[in-house]
């Protein structure tokens, strides 16, 4: 048996609200870090072929694609053990990796920085399982919103309208989408928000003037509530 299939009519209607509150361009996206053959539906499609996990996003974002992906599946070494499909490189580990691409003064300037990338441990992810969010058969750990600022400014509203406080958020202008957005939020329970990074930018279609926020999805409820009040707000810039 399939499962979780029951997220189906709810996770339709949230993301059409969500779409036409916000003025989304493209669909939310429903994401489940899977540990087990049993997360995967029967009969879902497993990605052929070899592409990075924010492409995957923007698969399922732009094209609608339902689909799951295993480690062999996943072209961007950083990405996969962010998602914890995989053990760090040694490049990566030791910070040559980003500082060959000049992104850091020094190996060491990196490190610092590769140390403190939240990631899922290693092993722990079997597959990772993508759908927009009116189309998902799965229950999802992480729904992916990627928007200009202003949109953004809604969600960080939605997301302090229930208890108030102040958003804090963490990234680093590298693995955005799968560390920051994916990983920080699945560990955390928390939404996070995020720059994008140049391989997101490059190979997944995030514009220049869009950023990337990912929140846990047992908070969507809630977001499509609060997105809703907030957006129509008498002090709401229209």
């Amino acid at each position: 048996m399939s499962p979780s299939i029951s997220f189906g009519l709810k996770d339709k209607e949230a993301s059409a609200a969500l779409i036409k509150a916000l003025g989304l361009s493209f669909s939310p996206v429903a994401v489940r870090l899977a540990t087990g053959k049993e997360d995967i539906p029967e009969g879902m499609e497993h990605l052929n072929g070899t592409v990075r996990h924010c492409q995957m996003v923007n698969m399922a974002r732009r094209e609608g694609k339902v689909f799951y992906a295993t480690v062999e599946n996943h072209e961007c070494m950083g990405g996969a053990w962010a998602l914890g499909l995989r053990p760090i490189t040694e490049t990566l580990k030791s910070g040559h990796f980003y500082y060959k691409l000049g992104k850091f003064e020094s190996t060491a300037s990196c490190k610092r920085t590769i140390d403190r990338i939240p990631h899922v441990e290693s092993g722990a992810t079997v597959a990772t399982l993508y759908a927009p969010l009116e189309k998902t058969e799965f229950s999802p750990h992480i729904i992916l919103i990627v928007a200009p600022a202003r949109v953004m400014l809604k969600l960080a509203q939605a997301t302090l309208f229930k208890l108030g406080g102040r958003i804090s958020s963490e990234f680093a202008g590298i693995q955005s989408v799968c560390a920051d957005a994916c990983a920080q939020t699945y560990l955390t329970g928390k939404a996070n928000y995020s720059l994008g990074c140049d391989g997101s930018r490059k190979f997944s279609g995030i514009e220049d003037g869009e950023m990337v926020m990912g929140f846990p999805a047992e908070m969507l409820p809630e977001m499509v509530e609060a997105v809703q009040v907030v957006t129509a707000a008498p002090g709401s810039k229209k």
